[in-house]
């Protein structure tokens, strides 16, 4: 069984449960899913996983800022296993604001830089994510066949 790691940084809750509900569509497409709170996880932990997805928000109006909790990780990222992995970047944003989930495009960046394989492009959620389920199912749905 293919196994997937969700790493996420959620300040008001929106990324967490992008990530909670993008492990559910995985998990019922048959992988086996670990979602963990990127406070919680040191690079290197990655390598026993066949797929990793990184979720992180966007803050900032002059500049792309990841969320808090992600930029320890963010820096840290080149010591991580991702050379040839799968992965894939979701973040939520306002598209009110010149960065527009600036974050997945820095992730997807960084991700290629170490080289690292992106299945797919990266989602972008503009507010709140509940008013995306549907482009939320499909990015999983895609990521499970990828």
């Amino acid at each position: 069984m293919a196994r997937a790691l969700i790493i996420f940084g959620s300040t008001t809750g929106n990324t967490e449960n992008t990530a909670e509900r993008i492990g559910g569509i995985l998990n019922d497409k048959g992988l086996e899913v670990t979602v963990q709170n990127v406070s919680d996880v040191t690079p290197g932990n990655e390598a026993e996983f066949d797929l990793v997805l990184y979720g992180c928000s966007t803050w900032g109006e002059d500049e792309i800022e990841l969320q808090d909790d992600f930029i320890d990780y963010y820096e840290e990222m080149e010591k991580a296993p991702l050379r040839n992995k799968k992965i894939g970047v979701f973040g939520c944003g306002d598209s009110a604001y010149p960065c527009f989930c600036g974050a997945v495009d820095a992730i997807e960046e960084k991700v290629r830089n170490i080289g690292g394989s992106l299945v797919i492009e990266g989602l972008k959620i503009d507010g709140d994510p509940d008013e995306s389920e549907e482009d939320i199912d499909a990015w999983a749905t895609a990521v499970a066949t990828a």
